[in-house]
């Protein structure tokens, strides 16, 4: 059955278009952390379709929000009153931490990003964006143009000019030596030598944690220390908060929140997990940004009725539960199991990571060269054993990337680590 379901998806969708496993896999059904192929084999699920099942599958109050929505209405536009989008907003600025906030909706990371871009460089007049190295945004024509990772950068055209800093890495690079203070002083001084060479840029736009990268993130106040230069030149701080936002990394509900001293972003982009699935991205920014349009702007499907009504519901479970806090305290639990592991794991080079978003880097052992094949391989012995994890990592990087949904339990963090264990020690 997989095989001929395998072949009609080569022969009518893009080759670039692609799909882990040897053998592929459908995924039919999921409940709480697990779900099931076609074949009725039950996986507990570590990557929730990309951070995006935040809270559970089938969960009761989602699906129920979106049935009682969906027999209402399901869609209407922009162009008329939206009571579920007005209603999600409110809740989306009071938590954003931006004051005097307003909100757009989108139907993905990708198109929120876009969004904050034209946002940025219309506020500034200028088309020059100031990225990370080793970012990923999206996959648009201009999200493509600002991601500084080669495996997900297609084209070198792009409406932008992008110029790339130094940080979002910090155990590999130029200044990976470096204790943390330095390397912050470092990451300062090589921005504001890059502003001395360009026009004034529009915008930053940074991962706080970098997600497809493989889950690398700076120390813990470099953006802030960035936002001392950028604010006094009047650059904006864009916080791409597509992967971790909504408290997945634990100690914060955003990730920018470990480089608050600054003050909020001016702009922050979200999606993925707000929709427990359903395809639901957004803008957050001052009134005086997202207000500098002047041309007429509607959002077909941003916003639509049944996709709110999702947001809400899932929204409120996750803060009824104190998912962040149950982000924090089973991730580490699972961090700590993964690095007792890695210490007897030739190719790991690290475990990294806040919450429940870990990334656990291959390597050659004894070398710092990148173990593709080492992912792929405990990639797929981890399926074997019943669990699902992704992979990314850029720059000549192999990175296993661990985000299983937030309600995670400890028991089903000690399953999935003595997997993953079984699966690394294969290699």
């Amino acid at each position: 059955m997989n095989r001929d379901l395998f072949a009609r998806h080569r022969a009518v969708l893009p080759d670039w278009l692609a799909l882990y496993y040897e053998d592929p896999l459908e995924i039919t059904h999921g409940e709480g952390r697990h779900v099931w192929d076609a074949a009725g084999n039950k996986y507990l699920d570590f990557f929730g379709g990309i951070l995006t099942t935040m809270t559970a599958h089938a969960l009761p109050e989602v699906t129920k929000a979106v049935a009682e929505q969906a027999g209402r209405i399901v869609h209407s536009s922009t162009l008329y009153l939206n009571r579920p989008m007005v209603e999600l907003a409110e809740r989306v600025a009071q938590l954003s931490g931006i004051p005097d906030a307003r909100v757009f909706f989108t139907t993905s990371g990708t198109e929120a990003n876009d969004t904050a871009l034209l946002l940025a460089t219309a506020h500034r007049r200028s088309n020059t964006i100031l990225a990370m190295r080793n970012s990923y945004h999206g996959r648009s024509f201009s999200s493509v143009g600002i991601t500084g990772n080669r495996g997900w950068s297609p084209t070198s055209l792009s409406p932008l000019q992008t110029l790339y800093v130094h940080g979002g890495v910090r155990t590999r690079g130029p200044y990976a030596h470096l204790d943390d203070r330095d390397f912050i002083d470092a990451c300062v001084a090589d921005l504001e030598d890059l502003l001395g060479h360009t026009r004034a840029p529009a915008a930053l736009i940074a991962e706080p944690v970098q997600g497809v990268g493989g889950f690398t993130s700076p120390p813990d106040g470099l953006y802030a220390a960035f936002c001392e230069v950028l604010h006094e030149r009047g650059i904006l701080w864009i916080a791409d908060e597509v992967q971790t936002g909504w408290g997945r990394t634990g100690e914060h509900f955003w990730g920018w929140q470990a480089h608050g001293r600054s003050g909020p972003p001016d702009i922050v982009t979200f999606a993925k997990g707000i929709g427990n699935g359903m395809s639901i991205g957004g803008v957050v920014a001052r009134a005086e940004i997202m207000n500098c349009l002047d041309a007429n702007s509607i959002s077909t499907f941003g916003g639509t009725q049944v996709t709110m009504a999702a947001g809400l519901a899932n929204l409120n479970h996750l803060l009824e539960h104190d998912l962040q806090g149950n982000a924090r305290r089973v991730g580490g639990l699972l961090i700590e199991r993964l690095r007792a592991v890695a210490a007897q794991v030739p190719h790991v080079r690290e475990v990294r990571g806040r919450g429940l978003m870990i990334g656990v880097e291959l390597t050659r052992p004894g070398t710092d060269e990148a173990a593709p094949e080492a992912a792929s391989t405990v990639l797929e012995e981890a399926r074997a054993g019943g669990l699902l994890v992704g992979k990314g990592g850029g720059h000549s990087t192999s990175v296993l990337r661990i985000a299983p949904p937030m309600s995670l339990t400890v028991a089903e963090a000690e399953e999935g680590a003595a997997i993953l264990e079984r699966a690394l020690r294969s290699i």
